[in-house]
């Protein structure tokens, strides 16, 4: 089949959006389909099995001063970059909406030169431009990974402050991800929760909803390498500044357990890390916690083998890809309920489960693990098995295929 796949942010430290783009696109091209990605900055590493148009902004939401564009100031005058400076003045985020305009008349350049798709794939954009694009005759569907308004909650909950709680509020589209998402012609999500949650928050037909959980790259995270391990050392992979990481329920934990316990936290996606930061000082965590930032998949792969543990305390997860990776690597878990990390850590005894939110139960699990290496053993083997069983990028791509297939016999039969 000839894809599209249009992503607003391509680059994997920009969070699971990229990782999907990059592993979905590399297992469809090795199934022998055809593949155009449309993406925004930060743009992804290098893919040669995908012809890839980069689709520009101006970047303005995180620029706050120096703000023209260079070397051509007048830019600034062009309709949606202006539209995009004028609502970042206003703590708006509309680089979703942007995106998908813009991809929408890079499509009308590629159809006008002869161009033609099966199937146009959206990864978690639900912009305005998706609905353009359905005048193209192609069905086009969706990857939700799971419904911003989580983000929101979180984000609103755990930010100090009015005004700061004002501008995360106004950061989420509220209207036209939801709007867009309901004239989608299916939807994919990583899990059952996830796609749960969204056919509730989008109100949204469950019967047009997919679960196709995601995956490992198991030639990477897997029990092949030794790694001698650190003692007493714990391991959180994600993004602090991301309130439904769960960051703070982690500080929490570290400060009731012994001082000997460290934290290896793998943050790629937030440059200064505030919040981490301020948790550190506010828990007299100084000394016991260091930051490792946009390492290589296969170092990353090394930092979990020499981790004892790794932990997941995420307020919501629609997958949980550093729980699968960790267990994929042998390496036992500790994991929140939040979201579908129960589907993916396993009730099974394959891991152990413990409530959102609860930083001392989340303490107590990790000093039971610390005490029984044992149990260490047993909890990575067990892990290890399940992820290889159920969750890697090739079966994720050989079931999108297989929607890719069904929404065009749906799009024949219309």
């Amino acid at each position: 089949m000839k894809i599209c796949v249009t992503s607003y942010r391509g680059n994997m430290y920009s969070g699971g959006q990229g990782i999907y783009l990059y592993y979905l696109t590399r297992e469809l091209a090795a199934l022998g389909h055809e593949l155009t990605v449309l993406v925004g900055p930060p743009y992804p590493a290098d893919m040669p099995w995908a012809r890839v148009i980069r689709i520009p902004n101006e970047n303005f939401y995180a620029v706050k001063t120096d703000w023209l564009p260079k070397p051509d100031p007048l830019r600034i005058f062009l309709p949606l970059n202006f539209y995009e400076f004028a609502a970042t003045r206003l703590w708006f985020f509309p680089e979703m909406f942007a995106f998908s305009m813009r991809a929408y008349h890079k499509l009308i350049e590629l159809y006008q030169q002869g161009e033609r798709f099966d199937v146009i794939h959206d990864n978690q954009c639900l912009g305005y431009g998706h609905l353009l694009m359905k005048a193209f005759g192609a069905p086009v569907i969706a990857s939700i990974h799971h419904p911003l308004g989580m983000d929101r909650a979180a984000d609103f909950e755990q930010t100090q402050g009015l005004v700061e709680r004002a501008r995360r509020v106004a950061f989420y589209p509220f209207f036209m991800q939801p709007l867009v998402a309901r004239r989608m012609d299916l939807w994919i999500s990583g899990s059952r929760d996830s796609a749960d949650a969204v056919a509730e928050v989008f109100k949204l037909d469950r019967a047009k909803m997919r679960v196709i959980y995601d995956g490992v790259d198991e030639k990477v995270f897997n029990m092949e390498r030794a790694a001698e391990k650190i003692p007493r050392r714990l391991i959180f992979v994600g993004n602090t500044e991301d309130r439904k990481k769960g960051i703070l329920y982690l500080m929490q934990a570290m400060a009731l357990l012994p001082g000997d316990v460290k934290l290896t936290v793998v943050d790629g996606c937030s440059k200064w890390k505030f919040f981490a930061n301020w948790l550190i000082e506010k828990y007299r965590l100084q000394g016991r916690v260091e930051f490792l930032a946009r390492v290589p998949a296969e170092q990353l792969a090394d930092e979990y083998r020499r981790s004892e543990i790794a932990v997941v305390p995420s307020v919501y997860e629609g997958f949980g890809l550093p729980a699968a990776e960790a267990m994929a690597c042998g390496v036992p878990v500790v994991s929140s309920d939040g979201g579908a990390l129960p589907e993916v850590v396993g009730r099974e005894g394959d891991g152990i489960i413990v409530p959102k939110k609860d930083g001392k139960a989340l303490a107590t699990a990790l000093q039971r693990l610390l005490g029984d290496a044992g149990l260490r053993r047993e909890l990575g083997l067990r892990g290890h098995r399940r992820v290889m069983e159920r969750f890697t990028w090739r079966q994720m791509a050989v079931r999108t295929a297989e929607v890719y297939e069904e929404a065009a016999g749906r799009q024949a039969r219309c």
